[in-house]
């Protein structure tokens, strides 16, 4: 395809790819146990792989490269997009294309000073993998369920928080709090293919998943290593594959809520003190909220096991634990805890930005605010209000109002104590005349972020009424 006018041609090709996926979903939704055929052409369609290179070249990894030294930046320079392109469908139509090896990369894990491993795909394989994806996609999301938010369209991790803060104030008071150990490491290739093999007739297109499974991993050290479990974290496809994965648990729990019956009915069974329970997963992190007794959340971690054991995956001894609600949990990056509303006797369930996800924004400050001194204020200012924006925007929708409040103070110390460092010599006097009108660090039209500016905002639950990208809008009435 000839892309020298990329905005007429992606343009075009967006509306073929969202056209051909609302119809994937509409079948898959219409049909629950439709096999798909023929969608290995659609993985080769010329509008696919360019909507799928817009996303490789777009995303934040399109700098980083994989063992064959080409990123997505390289490709874009060249100038010569529609031959690497061409040559990939080529390839996939011949079926000559080989997955290369993913080469290891390891990055810290959160505020915890540990590591954890990444795989980066080469930039032709990711290309493929965005393909696939693009066709997958639109036909598990309507297996999917309404429990599981994490890496799906249209879902964020606030989606899972408003829900644990809906049914934690409906007296589900106990909560197994379940970590898989290594799951995207550990996932068994034969369980996983037999779930995609459930949807997926064509078997070119489960040949390609398979062969994108078994790639193997360019370790750091530059050895090389067989894929005989998992799939790497960093593959495009890889989140896709372990919601898939994760889906027998999905199912096994919405099994049991359907068992309660109707609203009424699970009213009336909650009064009785009989046991209920609700899975809120977010990829590979989940909580079970239970409505009865500590004995029953317990009970609750050996079933979770049993179901994942056939899939590859264990739960972690250490970190699998069930708490009171009242004693509060951590669940992705929020401290989540009922505690009495001040001045009246009922109790709220709040939700607060973590100690530890505080720590990791505080580490952050303190490493850009510690770096050269021989930059300029207005190139920190960039980096660190893009910190601080991104944070504040993910935690506004909680209880976090003294948090910014603290995060802005620290904030403040940390950039004028770097501009001391950096004008040794120049009186206070003038430091502030210069670079702190209005008593915020400001250069070149840039000022300091203030995050105790940032309006807190409830998140409103949005139950099962969450649309996916091909769900029809109903016209408008009236």
């Amino acid at each position: 395809m000839n892309i020298d006018d990329p905005s007429d041609a992606l343009l075009w090709a967006e509306r073929r790819v969202l056209g051909i996926q609302t119809k994937l979903h509409q079948w898959a939704t219409d049909d629950t146990g439709r096999r798909f055929n023929d969608l290995f052409n659609l993985v080769c369609d010329p509008a696919f792989l360019l909507v799928a290179w817009e996303r490789v070249r777009t995303n934040r990894g399109a700098r980083t490269a994989g063992v064959d030294g080409i990123s997505a930046h390289a490709v874009r320079l060249s100038g010569r997009e529609d031959l690497f392109l061409d040559r990939l469908r080529r390839d996939l139509k011949a079926q000559t294309f080989i997955p290369l090896l993913v080469r290891e990369v390891m990055i810290p894990k959160g505020g915890s000073g540990k590591l954890r491993r990444l795989g980066i795909p080469p930039v032709g394989d990711r290309v493929v993998q965005a393909a696939l994806k693009l066709v997958l996609e639109p036909i598990f999301e309507a297996d999917f369920l309404p429990c599981s938010y994490g890496f799906r369209p249209k879902r964020r991790a606030q989606d899972a928080i408003a829900e644990i803060h809906f049914f934690g104030s409906r007296s589900y008071e106990w909560v197994l709090e379940a970590d898989i150990q290594a799951c995207f490491d550990e996932i068994a290739h034969p369980a996983l293919m037999d779930r995609v093999r459930a949807r997926i007739g064509d078997k070119r297109v489960l040949a390609l998943v398979k062969a994108f499974l078994k790639a193997g991993i360019m370790h750091t050290d530059g050895t090389e290593g067989a894929s005989i479990t998992g799939t790497p974290q960093g593959g495009i496809l890889s989140p896709l594959l372990a919601n898939i994965a994760l889906s027998e648990l999905d199912e096994h729990f919405a099994e049991t809520w359907q068992s309660y019956g109707s609203d009424y009915q699970r009213t009336a069974r909650r009064r009785r003190g009989l046991p209920m329970c609700r899975l809120i997963r977010y990829a590979d992190d989940w909580v079970v909220m239970v409505s009865g007794t500590r004995q029953h959340a317990e009970a609750l971690r050996a079933e979770a096991a049993a179901v994942l054991a056939p899939m590859g995956l264990r739960l972690s001894e250490a970190k699998t634990q069930v708490v009171h609600i009242d004693e509060g949990f951590d669940f992705l990056g929020w401290h989540i805890q009922r505690r009495r509303k001040r001045g009246t006797e009922g109790n709220v369930v709040y939700t607060y930005p973590s100690k530890k996800a505080l720590a990791s924004i505080v580490d952050k400050v303190r490493a850009i605010t510690g770096r050269s001194k021989h930059r300029h204020l207005s190139d920190l200012l960039r980096q660190l209000n893009a910190v601080l924006r991104g944070w504040c925007a993910y935690f506004r929708h909680g209880v976090s109002a003294a948090t910014f409040g603290y995060l802005d103070e620290y904030s403040w110390h940390r950039v004028t104590r770097w501009l001391r460092k950096r004008h040794p010599r120049v009186p206070w006097a003038s430091l502030f005349r210069r670079f702190l009108p209005g008593k915020r660090p400001t250069e070149d039209r840039i000022s300091l972020f203030q995050p105790q500016k940032v309006p807190v905002v409830r998140y409103r639950y949005r139950g099962r009424n969450i649309p996916t990208p091909w769900t029809p809008i109903p016209p408008a009435v009236g």
